[in-house]
C-alpha cells in the first residue's frame, strides 16, 4: 500500500438510512463504488439525531424512534481520486448534502497481515 501524506480532499455525503439505489442501501452502493474506483477508503457513520432540508427530526430516542436515521459517508483521498466518484454521486444522491473540503493527511496506514 502506498504511503499517503500531505494535501488531500475530504468528501462527506449526508443521506438518510432508508435512501436506496438499485434495490440496496444508498450508503452501501456508494461504498462499493468507492472500492470499485480504488479510493483509499470510506467510512459510514450512523447518526443518533439530525434533520436536513425538510426540517423533519430523525432520532434514535426510544420514545420517538425514527426508521430513517442520518447517515454520513466520509471519504478522504487525493483530488484526482475524489473526482472519480463525483459523477456517480451526482446521479445517485437525489436528496441529501455532499460537501468537499481540503484536509492534510498526517498518517495513513494499516497493520501488516501475519502469515
Amino acid at each position: 500500500m502506498p504511503k499517503i501524506t500531505g494535501q488531500a480532499k475530504r468528501l462527506r455525503i449526508y443521506i438518510g438510512e432508508t435512501d436506496r439505489y438499485n434495490g440496496k442501501s444508498l450508503y452501501h452502493a456508494i461504498v462499493l463504488k468507492a472500492k470499485e474506483l480504488d479510493l483509499a477508503g470510506a467510512t459510514v457513520f450512523r447518526g443518533i439525531m439530525g434533520y436536513g432540508a425538510n426540517s423533519r427530526i430523525h432520532t434514535a430516542r426510544i420514545v420517538d424512534l425514527s426508521d430513517d436515521l442520518p447517515i454520513l459517508i466520509e471519504i478522504v483521498d487525493s483530488e484526482e481520486y475524489i473526482n472519480k466518484i463525483l459523477p456517480f454521486l451526482d446521479e445517485v444522491v437525489t436528496e441529501g448534502l455532499v460537501t468537499l473540503d481540503d484536509v492534510e493527511i498526517i498518517k495513513y496506514g494499516h497493520k501488516e497481515l501475519k502469515r
